[in-house]
């Protein structure tokens, strides 16, 4: 039987957990899809059957594996009507490990500095005529974690290949200046490492960005700077629905899935890893569950941080008038409104699974009788309660 994160959090103490944010977090995750979420209660028409259904409740927190797959859906479905049918590049901005204490206490601060420096080097060097004069489309999607868990701020890019004018007219790349990639590394590399450092450095000064007395910011600044950062460029994607398909793996992903925990007792968790070292070649390691869940913790978001933003075309302001003007001067046709599928028309739709069939009889029907939710966070269940407030962070 396979294991899940909510087994290994049921294996941990948590209601001596020292964060209060995060242990709420844990918690809810730890009891996603059990009765102590609520539930919806039904029960079978077929007069030979009468079987009773309880169908469990998710905690809907965005950090739990088990419950971002719908998310993921709806999202790729709603980036559908906002891509264009261009190509699309691929680019990764990752912070050097030696700032991972600077970031650990200045979660909020670091992670929206390098949102902006990653967004203001590709819109910069986008707008140079060298490489392209134009304005990109740019989406950007924070991860924290790496295959162990372990700590590694990064930000992945979707660019597309291309942008538009002040008039919205469409300027393709320099096939001879770019080589098929969006930008060379050479250029890319050091522009964002001054970005970032510029700022960094004004924020140290004026306090924004807290250090310990530990910390000597002048030898680590210079040490840093000397230091080659990776910026890695991929060539370029292919059509529009593979890199929906591409993006929205990355914007709904968590720092583990179920399908990586392979074993899980009272003291230790086994899961699985891709080595980058050895070409993504698959390798267990064994951790203790006290350091599993705090490896687990730390890629835990701050609270309602939005970790995907868009930039250059895709930017909020106007965008689907932006969007629809652009694609008439491409004398393209609009992109065709965002339908929102229901929940049991996509379980079908997917899986071929109708969730309103009687799973006993198979012939049957499943009769809502009574819906039952928990009457606030971390509190038992109770009968039609209506108000349902927002459990997503």
């Amino acid at each position: 039987m396979s294991k899940t994160l909510k087994d290994v959090l049921n294996n941990y103490d948590l209601l001596s957990h020292p964060n209060p944010y995060t242990g709420k977090i844990l918690s809810r995750i730890s009891i996603c899809r059990s009765s102590q979420m609520g539930y919806h209660y039904y029960k079978c028409d077929n007069p030979e059957c009468c079987h009773v259904h309880y169908q469990y409740h998710g905690c809907g927190n965005r950090h739990c594996p088990q419950c971002n797959w719908l998310k993921q859906q709806q999202w790729k479905e709603a980036r559908i009507n906002e891509l264009l049918p261009v190509k699309y590049f691929h680019v990764v901005f990752t912070l050097p490990h030696e700032l991972n204490s600077i970031i650990a206490g200045n979660r909020v601060v670091m992670f929206n500095l390098l949102f902006k420096s990653a967004s203001n080097t590709l819109l910069t060097l986008c707008k140079d005529p060298k490489w392209l004069g134009a304005t990109p489309s740019i989406s950007i999607v924070l991860h924290t974690w790496g295959q162990q868990l372990s700590f590694h701020t990064h930000v992945h890019c979707i660019v597309s290949g291309g942008g538009v004018d002040k008039d919205l007219n469409w300027v393709d790349l320099k096939k001879k200046t770019h080589k098929g990639y969006l930008l060379p590394y050479e250029v890319i590399e050091p522009f964002f490492k001054k970005c970032f450092f510029r700022n960094l450095n004004r924020m140290i000064n004026s306090n924004q960005v807290k250090i310990d007395n530990k910390t000597n910011w002048k030898h680590l600044k210079n040490k840093l700077y000397d230091k080659q950062w990776i910026v890695y460029a991929k060539p370029p994607m292919g059509s529009v629905q593979q890199v929906i398909e591409y993006l929205a793996q990355y914007c709904n992903k968590v720092a583990i899935s179920n399908h990586r925990i392979l074993e899980v007792n009272t003291n230790e968790v086994l899961f699985q890893y891709k080595d980058r070292n050895k070409n993504g070649k698959k390798r267990q390691i064994r951790l203790s569950t006290g350091e599993f869940v705090r490896r687990f913790e730390q890629h835990i978001l701050p609270h309602r941080f939005v970790k995907i933003r868009h930039y250059g075309i895709l930017a909020n302001n106007n965008r689907k008038t932006r969007i629809n003007k652009i694609l008439e001067k491409m004398k393209l046709p609009k992109h065709a409104p965002t339908v929102k599928i229901p929940y049991h028309v996509r379980l079908m739709e997917l899986y071929g699974f109708d969730v309103n069939k009687c799973p006993k009889c198979n012939e049957g029907k499943l009769i809502l009788i009574d819906e039952v939710y928990p009457s606030c966070r971390g509190s038992p269940a109770i009968n039609r309660f209506k108000s349902k407030k927002d459990l997503s962070d």
